[in-house]
């Protein structure tokens, strides 16, 4: 099978993935291209074909979105990128990793459980959200959990919670493209493969929220938390898992 062809096909279903849920595009997306690319281009890579998805499903859902609920991820995530790039000098990756992947595991299945958080969180939480977003996608691009925790306890519409999502994946991944500019990682390349997946993922988000308009929110929702508990599971691996931890 070609590079071009296993390129199409994992972002057309990393498109359909993140055009249901609103995220993890990347969660399927970089065990893949770790196969078969350098994993620097498949960041690139992935962050490029991120802005297609983010900014379809951004334009698609504006009207939904209300910037009081952005803004306050916005200003947190900026001074949290800062703080995420000093972590990543001098922290040990696995162990927060590790940490970040039990908390997101306990926390969705404590939501299927049935026992939802009953108290909703003010959007004075969305600081704290941002700035952990900011932290850890700068440090170990693993942003989006924080968000995504706060946002299903704030009892919002599907389509607020997916909206508010969206732009604010599509604004980091902008500040992340423009990181990787400066630093000469989107190679000639990475802007090949781009150009060869960039219909594939289009095909896919659009697909992917024409199934989404099918589902009722409690649905939605709980199909999050599945997403949640899978991604806690790749970051507890990608960690190392406690042998990480030990070294």
């Amino acid at each position: 099978m070609s590079l071009y062809l296993i390129i199409s096909l994992v972002f057309f279903s990393a498109g359909l993935l993140q055009g249901v849920s609103g995220f993890g595009a990347a969660l399927l997306a970089m065990p893949l291209l770790a196969l078969v690319l350098d994993v620097r281009e498949a960041v690139t890579l992935t962050l490029l074909n991120g802005l297609i998805i983010n900014l379809f499903l951004s334009l698609e859902l504006k009207r939904h979105l209300e910037w009081r609920k952005l803004l306050p991820l916005v200003i947190g995530c900026l001074p949290g990128i800062y703080v995420g790039v000093t972590l990543l000098k001098t922290m040990n990756p696995a162990i927060m990793k590790l940490c970040l992947g039990v908390v997101i595991i306990a926390y969705a299945l404590y939501c299927l459980a049935g026992r939802r958080i009953r108290k909703r969180v003010g959007q004075g939480w969305a600081l704290a959200a941002g700035f952990a977003a900011g932290t850890l996608g700068s440090a170990f691009s693993t942003g989006g959990p924080p968000v995504i925790i706060y946002i299903t306890l704030t009892g919002w519409t599907k389509e607020q919670i997916k909206a508010t999502l969206s732009s604010f994946f599509l604004f980091i991944t902008v500040l992340a493209l423009a990181a990787h500019a400066v630093n000469g990682l989107t190679t000639p390349h990475v802007l090949r493969l781009f150009g060869v997946s960039a219909l594939p993922v289009l095909a896919g988000v659009v697909l992917g929220a024409q199934f989404y308009k099918r589902l009722a929110t409690k649905t939605y929702l709980t199909i999050i938390y599945y997403l949640l508990i899978a991604l806690g599971v790749m970051l507890i691996i990608s960690g190392g898992g406690w042998d990480g931890v030990a070294r």
